[in-house]
């Protein structure tokens, strides 16, 4: 019994545990790591990075995924950035960035959940129209001499707090308690656990997939805003990439690829995790396409764990269920 509960206390807790090893590890390696400044360096340019993940995060749980995220975020940003400049409206700014995402994930909705297209080719397609929007606006050319648009991303509350961390919160408490205590995050799980003993227990597969895809959009336009304003410029080939940022993080943070497995704050610690790692590489000069390699290799090792620790509980499941089967059947034997 004691082995047991070790064993699910590590696997619970493991993603803490490699957070801790790693921190103490860039303690070790260079003093300015805790430094004041450079944590909240590490924060702030987390938060875009980290409210996309939480995107990924429903949808990977409800079974689902986005390719297009970064693309659709330059587009939404470039977009917020224009209306920007032509209104002095920082909500204009924010309406219009979550309007464009939100109308391309409801595209992405409509081919995955009506058409049963594969989300993979889905929002494959539809980054690759996102980001050609984005150039074909701009002419290719960066928006430039944004003015106060840029205090969203650069600015701090009291002096202290960077506005981008706030709006990294809020996300994380909002997603965290959709996830946790509404009847719509339960649907989620649900879905990417089975969807048709989802649709068998009486689940709106096709809107909780829409309300998905949803949530995800408000949260891609509120990126593109972020990350515009911390750049100081309508960049319309800016976050590149950004899609395969918040997977890693919320792979890393233990949410399974196979679906109805996942926690916000699993996801938040997995982005902590890719932060540090790329800072305390950044603290030590590693060359930029080393960086690379080693997110890859933190993205299968990530999916070789999440396939192991599957494998190995599937057997014990299926024990489970035959041993409650017999003892059902033992009552009837004696009849």
């Amino acid at each position: 019994m004691k082995n047991k509960s070790l064993g699910q206390v590590m696997s619970k807790y493991s993603i803490f545990f490699v957070l801790l090893v790693l921190i103490l590890i860039s303690m070790m390696m260079n003093d300015n790591f805790l430094s004041t400044r450079n944590i909240t360096n590490i924060a702030t340019q987390l938060a875009v990075a980290t409210i996309l993940a939480y995107g990924e995060m429903v949808l990977i749980v409800s079974g689902l995924l986005d390719l297009s995220s970064g693309a659709v975020l330059a587009l939404a940003g470039v977009l917020s950035v224009s209306l920007y400049k032509a209104t002095g409206s920082m909500a204009i700014a924010f309406a219009v960035a979550i309007g464009v995402a939100v109308a391309f994930n409801m595209i992405n909705a409509f081919f995955v959940a009506n058409c049963n297209l594969p989300a993979f080719i889905v929002t494959l397609a539809t980054q690759m129209a996102a980001r050609g929007a984005a150039l074909l606006y701009t002419s290719g050319q960066n928006i430039v001499q944004i003015g106060d648009y840029a205090v969203v991303g650069q600015g701090k509350i009291g002096g202290v707090i960077p506005i981008p961390v706030i709006f990294m919160i809020v996300a994380t408490i909002i997603i965290a308690y959709i996830m946790n205590h509404t009847k719509l995050g339960r649907s989620f799980y649900a879905i990417g656990g089975n969807e048709e003993a989802s649709i068998a227990s009486g689940i709106n597969v096709v809107r909780s997939k829409y309300l998905a895809f949803l949530i995800n959009g408000i949260l891609v336009g509120i990126a593109g805003v972020l990350f515009m304003a911390r750049v100081n410029a309508g960049l319309p080939n800016g976050a590149v990439s950004y899609e395969m940022e918040g997977l890693t993080a919320t792979i890393v943070g233990g949410t399974s690829f196979s679906g109805g497995v996942g926690t916000t704050l699993g996801t938040l610690v997995g982005s902590f995790i890719i932060g540090c790692l790329n800072n305390i590489m950044n603290l030590q000069g590693v060359d930029s396409y080393v960086q690379q390699i080693v997110k890859g290799i933190i993205i299968v090792a990530a999916v070789l764990y999440d396939i192991k620790f599957k494998n190995k509980k599937a057997p014990k499941v299926i024990l489970q269920k035959k041993d409650e089967e017999k003892k059902d059947e033992a009552p009837a034997a004696k009849a």
